[in-house]
């Protein structure tokens, strides 16, 4: 009986550290109540399927003290892993939005509860609405499972792997949103480059005043094109947390 209620403990802890980093089940937009209660049902979900954890012999409360930090740092990492990965679109539409001139608006964000800008939010909420109907939620709960098979309850796992994974995950972030962002950047420099070729021909033509709408024009009409773009993004979200995941 104290073994089952030790493993349903560490599984708890784990996988409450997960949910409260992870995109979309973390956010404040979610009341505490359902929060909780998802995390309840997995964590019983995960007891009756994954093995109870059988220690060798009495546990000190050091020792039960350091699983238990172990259990929140490994599930930590795993969501802080998947929450960079998911700042790609979100960072894409910050690269576009300094191209287009919006960068000094901004709106409060309802799913995170801070300030945002426009684009960036929708474009996130767009790619969140894609993710969902592609069942992405089911992939963050069989990476979850999928750890417990990898990493038992209560055993340790290796910090310097965490860490790693980590870190790689900020330097895909970064290559996916230049790779998102790429085709409108490309098109704003050729933008740019007719508009010096125009204040060439035409000195007494204020280029400043003219390039603001037609940047806000030539991005919106990109944005527009943008969008099938995040769709094939949500598949390489997928494949990239499994490659870089430590599972």
């Amino acid at each position: 009986m104290i073994e089952k209620l030790l493993t349903f403990v560490l599984v708890l802890t784990r996988i409450s550290a997960f949910f409260m980093i992870l995109p979309v089940f973390g956010w404040p937009a979610i009341p505490v109540r359902i929060k909780s209660a998802m995390v309840i049902i997995v964590s019983i979900f995960i007891c009756m399927t994954s093995p109870v954890f059988t220690p060798d012999g009495q546990i000190s409360e050091l020792k039960a003290a350091l699983m238990l930090i172990n259990e929140a740092v490994f599930g930590a990492a795993l969501g802080i892993t998947i929450g960079i990965l998911f700042q790609a679109v979100k960072v894409a539409a910050y690269i576009i939005e300094q191209q287009i001139g919006l960068t000094m608006s901004e709106i409060l964000d309802p799913l995170t509860g801070t300030s945002s800008q426009p684009l960036s939010s929708l474009l996130e909420m767009i790619f969140i609405i894609l993710f969902l109907a592609a069942n992405g939620h089911h992939a963050f709960l069989l990476l979850i499972n999928k750890s417990y098979e990898i990493l038992p309850a209560g055993a340790f796992a290796d910090p310097a792997i965490l860490a790693e994974a980590v870190i790689k995950s900020g330097s895909e972030m970064f290559v996916a949103a230049l790779r998102l962002s790429g085709p409108i950047l490309a098109v704003f420099l050729v933008v740019l480059a007719l508009l010096a070729i125009l204040s060439r021909i035409v000195p007494e033509m204020n280029i400043l005043f003219i390039s603001m709408p037609i940047r806000a024009g030539v991005g919106l009409i990109m944005v527009t094109l943008f969008l099938p773009i995040i769709n094939g993004f949500v598949s390489e979200f997928a494949e990239l947390m499994v490659k870089i995941l430590p599972l």
